[in-house]
């Protein structure tokens, strides 16, 4: 389930978001990324800050609408394969984009990613928590373990 919504602006012009408040419906990063191929799309990939700004938008609208506002991670479409570097200063190179895109656009929180063993990326949604040395810590995004549920 989730709200799809079309725009003619960018190169993927239809998008669909579920946020879960029930923590039992929350998926890890490969389940997240099976459903949505299945339903013919794939694990949102970000080419622009204008385009993060349409998502964050529209995040605003699908929580909102909800019953309160409670905190919640969204899984995107970044995430890093293997770990041969993972602790080196090129980590943050080797993330790349599930749908085999290319876009070079970024939006980590402060001192993201932190690699390790956190290898794929979730746009925060996190309203109720104190504020961190980069914000609140909503819409930036931030490496995390793949079978986190989100």
């Amino acid at each position: 389930s989730g709200q799809k919504v079309c725009y003619g602006v960018f190169k993927r012009s239809c998008y669909k978001l579920a946020y879960f408040q029930d923590l039992s419906r929350r998926v890890g990063f490969q389940e997240a990324r099976q459903a949505c191929e299945i339903d013919g799309g794939a694990l949102l990939s970000l080419e622009s800050e204008a385009e993060q700004q349409l998502i964050e938008n529209m995040l605003q609208n699908l929580t909102k609408s909800g019953s309160g506002i409670s905190d919640g991670d969204f899984w995107i479409g970044l995430w890093r394969s293997g770990d041969g570097l993972a602790t080196s200063s090129a980590c943050p190179d080797l993330y790349q984009w599930a749908d085999g895109s290319t876009s070079l656009f970024r939006n980590w929180y402060t001192d993201e990613p932190s690699c390790g063993s956190e290898a794929c990326v979730v746009m925060y949604h996190q309203p109720t928590a104190n504020p961190g040395l980069g914000g609140p810590y909503l819409y930036q995004w931030n490496d995390d373990r793949c079978n986190m549920k989100h």
